[in-house]
Order: structure tokens, then C-alpha cells, then sequence
């Protein structure tokens, strides 16, 4: 084995690999076409026997050379042998620097947000090989940084991180619960929901922070918090009643709501999807015949997805009448104010609720207050679903492939997770569209049937 030559280190590199040096046992030079040359030290650690890698530097012309690098190495090896953990001497390097350079919650935040939203290439498995795809590299990570900015950000962001403790997370936590935390100059609502995203967020954070390699705090504060209290499980679906006056209202001419938006709340209905999944529906998606295909499908990527696999959702003859109406010549299925992208995912939520501005003066009414409905969200939509069908006789194993959940047990009892995580890959598509076209057909009868008395003197009024 030869040493390592200032020639290695200058030649054009077009594939990465590895040149040990012969005279220091493992020093190693990595060559990479995307990255500078970099030197590293394979060695024993003396109090774990167990092997490791230390990170020497990047080879420089001159200065940081072959020599110079080597000679680290030697000094190194020295202190390895006489006991030293050197791993446990660079962290605590590490973190007596952040410490002195003060490095706060705030800066953090900002690495930690960089970080998550960094594209990456990943790969996938599909049918006709890998797949190479460039992807954020956490698909929260939108969420993650609005919790961080909202929650965290305006109570310990000026905060030295390494000083932050659990008793200042739990104040936060406290505040979040009893409506004192303030954002945009007024406090916010208060609420369990948003105390469990900042704890998820900020443990993500100071995890993060805490690895080996960033070594921003020592240990993170996010232990021994009090526990949060429970969550009221939520209960609302619209009644068959409901679903009548709904579906007639948003064709009436008075509703001053867009068009498009009626159209994806009763496709929401209609088809069990979630927001973000069928307000993003591309012309491409539809299959190469589209809404005219004897079996209409919609395939939405993984990237829309929840559970980060792809759905093949069948559309019902209903579905497929809404489509055509809201797509037109249009690439999305539900296209924006411009027709040049999509549909925000937050449209339809918003304009059920309506907006206001923030002196409290209404900006527009909502559409359950102008069809009189007592309020509800675009996925009370899908739990509405789920409901008619479990009323009609559809096994709750058939409703779980149609709203695309993982199935826990069928007619023969329990099924294990790896089964569908990993080996039954078959989407169920004819039983998912026999499934739905009775959906559809219940839908129908609903909406064809007449209203009572009560409902058509609200109507009249």
C-alpha cells in the first residue's frame, strides 16, 4: 500500500473513494467528485474499544498539504495511546465554543429549519425499478417551522440554547394551555393541539441539536415534562339532513364562495380524499385517458400523502361529473384564482369559515353560516364518508383501504402491520370503487330526497 501523494490529491476525481496511507495506519484521504479532499483518522478508542472515525480536514495546497495532515495524524495517535477519547474531547470542544459564542435558540431554529427543508436526492422502489427523486429532506417541514416560529421562537428565541432548561419548556407549555402566549401582539387560543406541536417541534429541535456533530447543547431540556391533558376525540359528521342542504347550497346563485371551491367540497365527500391530496390533482394524474377512461382513477403521489405511499383512488360516476365541471381545460382539477397552480390546500377551510380581519370586522361570511350548518372542517368530510358507508353495510376493513389507513384486522381477524407496510402491495382498486360507487349512490338519494318542513321554511326564510 503506497502513501498518499500530493499527485492523489490534485488528480480530477469522477467516482468517490478512499486512499490509505501506508506509513500512518488508518489515515485515509476521501476523494469525491462534489467535495474537496478530506482527510480522516480510523482508530480504537482506548476506553470503549470499540473503532471510530475523526474528521482531521480539507487538504490545501501549501498550508494543510499531505505533510501537514499526516503529521495531525500522528499527534493524534499519540494522545489515543496514551488513553485519550478523542471523540469525547471534540464534543466537549464543540459545545464550550457554542457556549462561548452564545449561540441562541433563535440561531438554532434557523440552522435546524435550513436543514429540514434542504432538498435531497431519495430513492424509491417502485414497479419499473429505482426511482430517483429530489425532496425536502423532512416533508413536515413546513408545519415543523411554523410551530417553531410560532411556539418557540417569540418565548425562547433570545434564550443562550445550552442554558434553556425543562422548567422553561414547561412554562411555554403552561402559557400555550392557559391562552397567555402572546403572537402579533395578541395571545393565542388556548389550546392541547397546539401544546403537543410545540413540544413535538421543540424536542425535535433540541434533538437535533444535541447529535454528535452539531453538539449545539449537551443534552436536551425536553424531559420529565408535565403530561399534557387529553384531547377531546373529534366527533363531527354532517347528518344525511346536513348533506342535503350542503350539497343544494353550494348551487345556489347567492353563495358568493368560487365556484371551484363548492366543487372540491363535494369532491372531498365524494371521493374520501384528504385536502392536500385533491385540491393538488393534476390532468397528469388522471391516467392517459383521463375522465373519459372507461375506469376513471386518480393516482396522487407519495409527496401529497400522509402515509408517504402512493394512492390509487377510484373516481364513482359522481366524482367524475364534478371533475369534468371543475377542470375544464384547466392542467389542475381544481385550478387557482390565475388557473396557473392549484388551489391553496387551506381554500376550503377557509371558506367555510369565513375570514375576518384582525379589528374583528368580517371579511366574508363563511358557508356554514350562509347555509345555516353548524360549523365543520374539509375532513369532518371524509369522517361524513366514512359514516354513510359503515350505515349501508360497507365493512370498516373497505372504508380503512378508501380513506387510506393502515388496516389492523379484517373479516379473519388481526393483521399484522409489516403485511401491509411491506409485502401486500395490491391497491384494492375494484373493491375501492365498488365501495365508493355506493357512496355515490347514497350520496344521490340523499340529495334527490325532499326536505322536511323545518329545513324548507330556512330554505324559504
Amino acid at each position: 500500500m503506497p502513501n498518499i501523494t500530493e499527485r492523489d490529491c490534485r488528480a480530477e476525481v469522477k467516482q468517490r473513494r478512499k486512499i490509505y496511507d501506508a506509513s500512518c495506519s488508518g489515515l485515509y484521504v476521501s476523494l469525491s467528485p462534489s467535495a474537496p479532499p478530506t482527510f480522516f483518522l480510523k482508530y480504537t478508542n482506548p476506553i470503549t474499544k470499540t473503532r471510530g472515525t475523526h474528521r482531521l480536514g480539507v487538504y490545501q495546497k501549501g498550508e494543510h498539504d499531505v505533510i501537514f495532515w499526516r503529521k495531525e495524524a500522528w499527534k493524534l495517535k499519540v494522545r489515543i495511546a496514551n488513553g485519550e477519547d478523542i471523540a469525547q474531547t471534540a464534543r466537549q470542544v464543540r459545545r464550550l465554543q457554542a457556549k462561548q459564542a452564545g449561540i441562541t435558540v433563535g440561531e438554532i431554529i434557523d440552522k435546524r429549519i435550513a436543514w429540514i427543508s434542504e432538498e435531497i436526492e431519495t430513492r424509491r422502489h417502485a414497479e419499473h425499478g429505482v426511482v430517483i427523486k429530489k425532496a425536502p429532506r423532512m416533508k413536515s417541514w413546513q408545519e415543523q417551522s411554523r410551530h417553531l416560529n410560532r411556539f418557540v421562537r417569540p418565548r425562547l428565541g433570545r434564550m443562550i440554547a445550552s442554558e434553556v432548561t425543562k422548567h422553561d419548556i414547561a412554562q411555554l407549555q403552561a402559557d400555550i394551555l392557559a391562552g397567555k402566549l402572546i403572537a402579533n401582539g395578541k395571545p393565542l387560543k388556548a389550546s392541547v393541539s397546539s401544546a403537543r406541536h410545540m413540544r413535538k417541534a421543540v424536542s425535535g429541535l433540541f434533538n437535533w441539536a444535541a447529535e454528535a456533530g452539531r453538539d449545539y447543547v449537551s443534552t436536551s431540556p425536553c424531559v420529565n415534562l408535565p403530561l399534557l391533558p387529553a384531547e377531546e376525540p373529534r366527533k363531527r359528521k354532517l347528518s344525511r339532513e346536513e348533506i342535503r342542504l350542503l350539497w343544494r347550497g353550494l348551487d345556489r346563485p347567492d353563495i358568493t364562495v368560487d365556484r371551484r371551491i363548492c366543487l372540491a367540497l363535494k369532491f372531498a365527500l365524494v371521493s374520501m380524499l384528504r385536502s392536500v391530496e385533491l385540491l393538488h390533482i393534476h390532468r397528469d394524474e388522471l391516467g392517459r385517458d383521463g375522465l373519459s377512461s372507461r375506469n376513471p382513477l386518480v393516482v396522487v403521489p407519495e409527496e401529497r400523502v400522509k402515509a408517504n405511499r402512493v394512492i390509487h383512488q377510484p373516481l364513482s360516476d359522481l366524482a367524475v361529473e364534478i371533475s369534468k365541471e371543475a377542470m375544464g381545460n384547466y392542467p389542475w382539477m381544481f385550478a387557482g384564482r390565475w388557473s396557473t397552480e392549484p388551489l391553496n390546500k387551506k381554500a376550503m377551510a377557509c371558506a367555510l369559515r369565513g375570514n375576518k380581519a384582525s379589528n374583528g370586522r368580517v371579511r366574508s361570511v363563511g358557508l356554514c353560516e350562509q347555509l345555516g350548518i353548524k360549523p365543520f372542517t374539509p375532513h369532518d368530510l371524509r369522517r361524513t364518508a366514512a359514516s354513510l358507508m359503515g350505515s349501508i353495510g360497507i365493512s370498516r376493513a373497505t372504508i380503512s383501504l378508501c380513506l387510506d389507513h393502515t388496516i389492523k384486522s379484517d373479516d379473519h381477524g388481526a393483521v399484522a402491520a409489516v403485511t401491509g407496510k411491506h409485502y401486500d402491495q395490491d391497491p384494492r382498486i375494484e373493491e375501492k370503487r365498488a365501495a365508493l360507487q355506493k357512496l355515490a349512490d347514497e350520496i344521490r338519494r340523499i340529495i334527490s330526497s325532499p326536505m322536511d318542513a323545518e329545513e324548507e321554511m330556512r330554505q324559504a326564510a
